[in-house]
Formats: C-alpha cells, structure tokens, sequence
C-alpha cells in the first residue's frame, strides 16, 4: 500500500511540474505574452502600447505568471479550466470535443495498427502453430517499409490519391466515420509495423515453452496454440502499446493538421503557438491523465494475462539463448544506402538553376530536381550525413538512458507516462522556451522522449524474467541481486530492448523529419531529410521524384535497422568439461549456472 501511495505522489508530482512549466512558457521564452496574443486574434493590427495595455488588463497578465497559475489550478477544483486567451471561450468544452475527436481517430488507428501487426505476425503464427519454425525468422522488409513510412507523408499522399483525385473517401474535415479511415491508415500503419516486430520477436520464445510442446503432442488445434502464444507474448507489449496510445492521441498533430481534424494535438499545437495558456494547460493535462489510465490499464492485463504465475515465479523464460541469425541483408541494404551517399556527396546540394526546375530522373540528375533546380541525389546524400548520424546519437542514448531507468520502475514507470503524454512538437516548443532556438533543438526535444518506450520495455522484460523458474531456483539457492542481474536479468532482457532501439532508429528519424515539417527543425536551405519532404510535398502531384527520394531512404533505414537487429541474439553457453572444483569453493547459484 505505501509504495502504491509513494507511486501516486510520484506521478501527480511530476503531471504538476509538467503543467507548472508549461504555465511558464512565455516567460521562459523571454516573449511578451499580450503581443503573441495580438498577433493571433488580428495579425493586422498595429502592437501599440496602449493595445498592449489593453490586452494584459484583460488578461490579468500584471498580475505575474505565479498569480495567474494558482488561479487556473484553483478553479480545477471547480471543474473550470478557465476561458481562452483568444476566443474567451470556455477552456473544458473545447478540449473535451477535441480529446473526443482524438480518441476516435486513435481507436480507429488502433483498430489499423493491430490488423497490420497480425499481417506481419502471421507466418511465425503459422509456422509455430505447425511446429515448423525451426530458428527460421521473417526478413521483416514490409514491416521496416511500414514502420519507416513518414506519417505525414503517408497522410499527404491518401488525402491527395484516395481522397482528391480517386473520390473514394473524405480528404478533408471531421464529420463522420467515413472520415477516420484516411487519417487511420496514416497513423496506423507505422504505428502496427513496430508493434508487429516486436511481437513477431517474442512468439518464437512462446512456441518453444513445455505448454506449447504438450498442446501440439495432445492435437489441439493450432489455431488455438497460436492464440494461447500470442496471450503469452502480450504482457511483455503492453506496456508500449499503452504509449501507443497516448501517441497515437496526442501526437497526431502532423496528421491532423493535414487533414484538418480538430483533434488534442492540433488543438495543442495551435495554444502552443499562440500562447493561449488556459487551453495549453488544460490540454496538457488531459493528455497527462489519459496516460496514466493508459499505464493503469495495461498493468491490470498484464496481470489478468499472466495470473499468479508473475507472483509465484513460475513463468518460462522467452528469451533463451539463441544463436545469432546470420544474414547478408544488412550488408546489401546498408551498401545501397552508401552508394546513394557516395553519388551525391560530389554534387553541389545548395547550386540552384530555376531553368531545371521540377526535372524528372536523368542522367545529370538521378533522382531529378526539386522546384528550385537543386539535384536532389545531391541533397539526399548531403541530408544524410546530419540526419543519420543525429539519429544514431540519440538512438544510443536513448538505448543507455531507457536500460538504466528501466531498472528502477517505481522511479521511471510514472516518469515514463508524463514524458510520453507530452507531443514532440510541444516538447520541441517547451526546450526552445529553454535552451533558446538552434540545430540542437529538435535533437533534444526527439531525444527527452527517445528512451521511454524502451524504459517501458526494459521494465517489463525484468518483471516477467525475474518470475522465470530458473532465477526463481538460483534466488533460492543464495545467489544475490547483483548476481542475479548481471548473470540472469541483463543478458535477458538486453538482447530484445536492444532490438527494439534498432527498429526505433527510422522513428527518430521520423520524429525529427516531423518537426522540420512543421518548421520547428533544420531551417531552409537545409537539406535535412525531414525538410526535402516538407519543401516538395506541395509538389508531390506534379513531382513525385522530390518526395520520393527521401521517402525512400528513410524506408532503406529502416530495413537496415530490422534486418541488423535479427542478428542481436543471447548466444547460447558452451560447457565446458573442467575439473570439479571443491564443493566450499563453489556456490549454489554458480552450480546452478552450470548445470544449465
């Protein structure tokens, strides 16, 4: 019960601080909150003092930013969230319809994701069922595809095929069901891709426990093994697909912008700009709260799924050692990726010439150029060196930073949730608030939310693993914790987080090509990869080689990442015959080592 209650105070500390620090953005930003207001409600009309004036009486800004957060924290209590800076509309109305709007549109993503998800899994499904998976593995090229594919582009590219020039379903507006089907697929797809993989990683583990074995010797069905696998396999995700969830409501912002659906991101997004506090605030803390009745959610089926075995310590281990899954396609993906740099390294990425403009693939220019006749082979290849090696630093760090947070649950499960609850792009606002605007902007606001979907993971790796007979038995036979976590724990759980960062590299990516899209990355004439889509995608109809180019590297990185990270493995332990040692120099836990 206290740990229940210390948790509790952890978690509303840290939904506090969060709201505290957003309720101080214009003035950590160093702006004047009455001129950003002025400029939203008419951007014509002149910034005088006695305007401004005006506008801080009104809106009570003399008073300081203490004052006007204890008054909007003062009237939660009264279920009032105040009234917005620009419209003077209640706050609770408004973001409640847009939480709802969110909510629908992540049910239907939700919806999409798992049917991709199933897609992905089915073979190792199959093949598990029929007792044939034999340490054959799926090459995972559609899925690093899907899960490389930018949302935004995704949602560009149906709004204007599907939705303008086929007719078949809504591009535009938020008036029924019929138009959640365009902007589901965009978030779902990716979205099902990883969670596919990391599903897909775990089944083989499942297939191979004594139930699985007795099931099939008995005849049951495979349909019914394969099912009972996929509830084995569930606890470990989760934890993730809880974050999923918040994602998929509060970081659609991208998404819906393009389609222009008045969802919680957006809604968000546009307080953030306009410095619209009370609707910034409230919005915040719907995302705060949907968080942890996410993270509550998952830890009750979690339990429901697993049922007395995760107390008792009578669970299978799924991650046995296995040998390392020897393949070349890394090597063929990641040497195309190194020719496409060594191409376009030559050429010149800012040279304009506006009588080349909008060129299709040729000779002189292999991947044609944009609308102001720059080579874009050449700004691909020089885009690549910034956004690579950007994404592989905060890939590691994000890799390091999850595993060690993800030891101390207690500390990093409600931290997790507040970090996770927060879209990048307010994220991306909030470090530019701080840390002042700059190239180091987006890889710290991308890289603050890196590493909690592989804390989350890591967690519940370590929760299942220490419930494993084996570790039970080596507690039971004296071996400590630092023992057992550098002998039993670790080498685990560290081989699929791992993988997990791996298939999360083309996600950082994407992540800072989303802010670039939306003009809170690298600034023009940048050739960030996530600037090429932004500045060609009005010419995506007309030019398709300008936004295809990049599109198609980042779907390059990402079956480098999924084919490399098959060859992550626990490699399995010779024995070795030696001479016995004598009996008080060896402990229990070590004979225990050694037996298995």
């Amino acid at each position: 019960m206290r740990r229940h209650v210390a948790a509790l105070v952890w978690r509303a500390a840290l939904a506090a601080a969060l709201v505290c620090g957003i309720g101080l953005l214009p003035w950590l930003s160093r702006t004047d909150p009455a001129l950003t207001v002025l400029k939203a409600r008419s951007a014509d009309r002149d910034p005088t003092p006695g305007v401004l004036a005006d506008i801080r009486d009104q809106l009570g800004l003399d008073k300081g930013p203490l004052s006007l957060l204890g008054e909007w924290l003062g009237g939660l209590w009264r279920g009032d969230a105040g009234r917005s800076w620009l419209s003077g509309d209640e706050v609770a109305p408004a973001v409640l319809q847009a939480l709802g709007a969110s909510l629908l549109l992540m049910a239907v993503a939700l919806a999409v994701a798992a049917l991709t998800a199933a897609l992905i899994c089915a073979r190792t499904l199959w093949l598990g069922a029929h007792r044939r998976l034999d340490g054959r593995r799926s090459g995972g090229g559609g899925s690093a595809v899907l899960a490389a594919l930018p949302e935004f582009l995704t949602a560009s590219v149906l709004a204007t095929v599907v939705g303008v020039q086929l007719g078949w379903l809504p591009a535009l507006g938020w008036y029924g069901p019929r138009w959640t089907v365009l902007p589901a697929l965009a978030l779902g797809l990716p979205a099902g891709a990883v969670i596919g993989r990391l599903l897909d990683d775990l089944l083989p583990g499942a297939f191979a426990e004594p139930w699985a074995l007795a099931a099939a010797a008995r005849g049951l069905p495979g349909r019914g093994i394969a099912r009972q696998a996929v509830r084995r396999c569930l606890p470990g995700l989760l934890p993730n697909l809880g974050l999923f969830v918040v994602g998929l409501t509060g970081g659609a912002v991208a998404v819906e912008q393009i389609f222009d659906i008045p969802g919680l991101g957006r809604t968000t997004l546009q307080a953030a700009l306009a410095q619209d506090l009370p609707v910034l605030q409230a919005g915040t803390l719907a995302l705060v709260l949907l968080a942890a009745l996410a993270a509550g959610l998952a830890a009750l089926a979690t339990r429901r799924l697993v049922g007395p075995a995760l107390r008792d310590g009578a669970l299978q281990s799924l991650h046995r050692p296995a040998p390392s899954v020897r393949s070349t396609l890394p090597f063929v993906y990641g040497g195309l990726l190194l020719l496409v740099v060594a191409l376009g390294l030559p050429r010149d990425p800012l040279a304009l010439d506006t009588g080349e403009r909008l060129r299709p693939p040729s000779g002189s220019h292999p991947f044609g150029t944009d609308a102001l006749g720059r080579d874009v082979l050449a700004r691909v290849a020089h885009g690549a060196l910034d956004t690579l090696l950007l994404a592989l630093a905060i890939g590691a760090a994000a890799l390091l930073t999850g595993v060690l947070l993800g030891l101390a649950p207690r500390l990093s499960g409600p931290l997790v949730d507040t970090v996770s609850a927060v879209p990048p792009v307010l994220l991306a606002l909030l470090v530019t608030a701080v840390a002042g605007s700059g190239p180091a902007t987006p890889a710290l606001a991308v890289g603050a939310v890196a590493w909690a979907p592989l804390a989350a993971h890591t967690s519940a790796l370590l929760r299942q693993e220490r419930a494993a007979l084996h570790v039970t038995a080596t507690r039971g036979l004296g071996a400590d914790r630092w023992y057992l976590l550098r002998h039993e724990l670790l080498p685990a759980a560290l081989p699929p987080v791992t993988r997990h960062a791996l298939l999360r590299l083309p996600g950082i990516a994407l992540a800072l090509a989303s802010l670039a899209f939306l003009g809170l990355g690298a600034q023009p004439p940048s050739p960030e990869w996530g600037l090429l889509l932004a500045e060609n995608q009005p010419y995506a109809e007309r030019a398709p080689w300008a936004v295809l180019a990049p599109a198609a590297v980042l779907a390059l990185l990402g079956a480098i990442a999924v084919s490399a990270a098959g060859g992550v493995r626990l490699p399995r332990r010779v024995r070795r015959r030696a001479p016995e040692p004598p009996l008080e120099e060896t402990s229990p836990a070590e004979e225990l080592v050694g037996a298995r």
